[in-house]
């Protein structure tokens, strides 16, 4: 490995404090200075993959928290947040030197340093609560670490492929989200995209390209959106500041996914932030800014009347700019886009030395009770994990209850998690709901500022398939020990039967000892627990046979055959996937049983199963076996690809490259430019699915592919 003289490579620590001293006069120069001195000193002789001295990724480090204006501890953390785990640095000894407190937070960034939040779930769930409390006792460490991550992120080239996609992956999964929570989005967008750039290379250059293509053909649409605004904005007498920007490649993709659409038909892939001098002028800018342009319904979200916990306070609203194409545009003050940009960590920054005066800034010690208040309560290990991992990717809507009290749930929650969030009784006697004084399915999902009733009744308990419907962690928590309790005795006699048949695979019998054996490695309470998992599907026979007998148990996932595809029906009902929506493995489903035909297997979110609202004696909660499937199970897409020599053939091509069978091809329509099919392809499961489906938007000659869905094929099993 190439070594570099650090005398040349580092940046000077004159340097650093020049950068602390510009927002913070009263800075302790002298301590910054030695803990610079003393990191050097400690990391001598140590050299980062890329060749550089090591020291340069602490002092880089430190700048980008400095570029957050956080305060002298939180720098000199940075500064030695490696010497205890990677040196012979003791923790007495930065005691000495440097005090109690930065001791403690150079010991919290060690001990996350060595978590591997990667791994196994139960580990990893573990590792989580110890991420929590070490965030519960000082945020500082958490935001030292976040930069840490930012950094490595930004020199991952120099690692080897497996350790950049091990990294990435942790990032995107963990880190990126968790930053957003803290309400650092810059920080999150650009830990998205670094990692995206690792886990889909050609994906993230395949939006670059198009985005180029795209500004080639309109121009500037950000320089003439910027003045547009800055001249209605000036006739109106507003004094504001207008910044315009394009999203991250990963944000656009991102969107593409969810909204299941091609770069060409998606429209708000640009921002604008428009900075004003008071919260009056907000609301004034929003006027003039509908006065314009046309808004887009239901884009509204007012979060300076209702602030997110972690302090965000914005207006947001999109609109259709020049030539139709719609732009986002967020609205707040200075004060509001400070703690915009640093989240939490605007509680530490310092401006002309002083330290966070600014009002929206949320207390660190109130904001990370609110978050764990929830998870401390959680025995179970992939509960905690589910629940915490719900939380970090969610974000809020604010709705009413009847008496007007303000609620705030995840964007896409449900009456189930508005009532579960009220208290637990009432989620648990929940017979139904009313959004605006209308009543609505349990799966409808809430907005911003409607009002929601809870109906309730006696002796009602959870159903089954209000955990495809819940999306909260607490409702899902409540649910699933309610289910637990109710079908315990059901689940463990199904359990045991699994069991049975699971060990037999291998020749062996689930004995006691055996079973004994599993309790242990999956650290459950007792062998009922173990069964009732087993007949619940939460664990399958073969992970159950393979933590006893991992040399005898089956290395790949063992083929499901058709027959035994889904869990939950009887000895004497077969099973049809319903035409309307073509469920796959790996999606949430539900049954509607039909008398004397057997059961049609809906998606949970289903169009069709409105129809039977009002029986619920029909509903069936089914799942499907865990295992691998056969690419038996058809799916029809609706794909439009240009006109022009060749398309068609390298798109049948890269469908069997993705070992997908086409069963049905279909011309809907032709046009000059461009043909629209109808292509029933054979799959596996869901993933397949999504394989596929990310394979074709990336070929440049797709312009749109969606699922093809038709409620109108919606019908009984064949023969009724």
């Amino acid at each position: 490995m190439a070594k570099t003289d650090d005398k040349v490579a580092l940046f000077p620590a004159d340097d650093l404090v020049a950068l602390v001293r510009a927002y913070n006069p009263r800075t302790n120069e002298a301590l910054i200075r030695a803990a610079y001195d003393f990191g050097r000193a400690m990391h001598e002789g140590q050299f980062r993959h890329s060749g550089e001295p090591y020291f340069t990724h602490p002092i880089d480090v430190a700048c980008i928290l400095a570029e957050q204006h956080l305060d002298d501890a939180s720098i000199i953390t940075a500064l030695l947040h490696d010497t205890i785990e990677d040196t012979k640095a003791s923790h007495d000894v930065v005691v000495e030197k440097f005090g109690e407190e930065i001791a403690g937070l150079v010991d919290g960034v060690t001990k996350l340093t060595n978590l591997q939040l990667s791994s196994t779930e139960t580990k990893q769930a573990e590792n989580f609560r110890k991420l929590f409390m070490a965030m519960s006792k000082d945020l500082r460490v958490i935001l030292v670490k976040l930069a840490d991550r930012l950094h490595n992120m930004r020199t991952i080239k120099a690692m080897r492929p497996d350790k950049q996609a091990q990294k990435a992956r942790e990032t995107m999964d963990i880190y990126a989200p968790l930053a957003g929570r803290m309400g650092m989005q810059w920080m999150r967008e650009e830990l998205e995209d670094l990692a995206f750039k690792v886990l889909n290379t050609e994906g993230r250059a395949s939006i670059i390209r198009r985005f180029i293509t795209l500004q080639k053909e309109t121009g500037d649409v950000i320089e003439r959106t910027t003045g547009d605004m800055e001249s209605e904005l000036e006739a109106a007498g507003i004094k504001a500041a207008v910044m315009g920007r394009a999203k991250k490649p990963y944000s656009i993709w991102r969107k593409m996914q969810e909204k299941d659409q091609g770069f060409s038909r998606l429209s708000d892939i640009y921002g604008f932030r428009i900075i004003t001098e008071s919260e009056q002028d907000c609301y004034r800018v929003l006027g003039v800014i509908h006065q314009r342009w046309r808004a887009v319904p239901g884009r509204f979200k007012d979060y300076i009347s209702q602030p997110k916990s972690n302090g965000y306070r914005s207006i947001h609203t999109t609109v259709s700019g020049r030539n139709g194409r719609r732009v986002e545009v967020q609205i707040r003050t200075q004060q509001m886009h400070d703690v915009a940009e640093s989240g939490v960590a605007a509680h530490w920054s310092y401006k002309d030395g002083v330290r966070g005066e600014n009002p929206f800034a949320v207390d660190p010690v109130k904001w990370i009770s609110g978050l764990t208040e929830q998870f401390d309560a959680e025995e179970d290990h992939e509960d905690f994990l589910e629940a915490v991992k719900l939380e970090m990717y969610s974000d809020q809507v604010f709705c009413f209850t009847p008496k007007g009290e303000v609620v705030k749930l995840p964007r896409g929650a449900t009456p189930i998690d508005f009532a579960y969030a009220i208290h637990t009784r009432i989620g648990h006697a929940c017979v139904g709901a009313k959004i605006d004084h209308r009543r609505v399915p349990l799966w409808t999902r809430v907005k911003n500022g409607q009002s929601v009733e809870i109906i309730t009744a006696e002796g009602q308990m959870p159903q089954a398939t209000w955990l495809d419907i819940a999306t909260t962690g607490k409702a899902r928590t409540a649910i699933r020990r309610a289910l637990r309790e109710l079908d315990r005795e059901r689940y463990v006699k199904l359990g045991g039967q699994l069991a049975v048949a699971a060990f037999e695979q291998v020749n062996k019998k689930p004995t006691d000892k055996a079973l004994g054996l599993a309790v242990k490695h999956f650290r459950l309470k007792d062998k009922d627990e173990l069964l009732a998992r087993l007949g619940s599907a939460e664990l399958s026979g073969v992970e159950v046979v393979q933590a006893v007998y991992p040399e005898l148990a089956p290395h790949e996932t063992e083929e499901v055959t058709p027959e035994r595809a889904v869990i939950g029906l009887s000895a004497d009902q077969s099973f049809q996937r319903a035409k309307c929506c073509q469920p796959l493995p790996g999606e949430r489903i539900v049954g509607i049983t039909y008398r004397g035909q057997g059961v049609v297997v809906h998606a949970i979110d289903c169009d069709s199963l409105s129809n039977y609202e009002d029986q619920p004696d029909r509903w069936l909660d089914l799942h499907w076996q865990a295992g691998k499937f056969k690419a038996i199970f058809e799916v029809n897409l609706w794909v439009t690809i240009g006109n022009d020599a060749g398309v068609l053939g390298r798109i049948c091509t890269l469908i069997g490259e993705n070992k997908a069978n086409i069963s049905n091809l279909e011309f809907v329509d032709r046009k000059p430019d461009f043909y629209r099919l109808l292509v029933g392809v054979e799959l596996a499961d869901a993933e397949h699915l999504h394989t596929l489906m990310l394979a074709l938007q990336a070929e440049n000659d797709v312009a749109e592919i969606s699922r093809y869905r038709n409620p109108e094929q919606a019908r009984a099993p064949s023969g009724t």
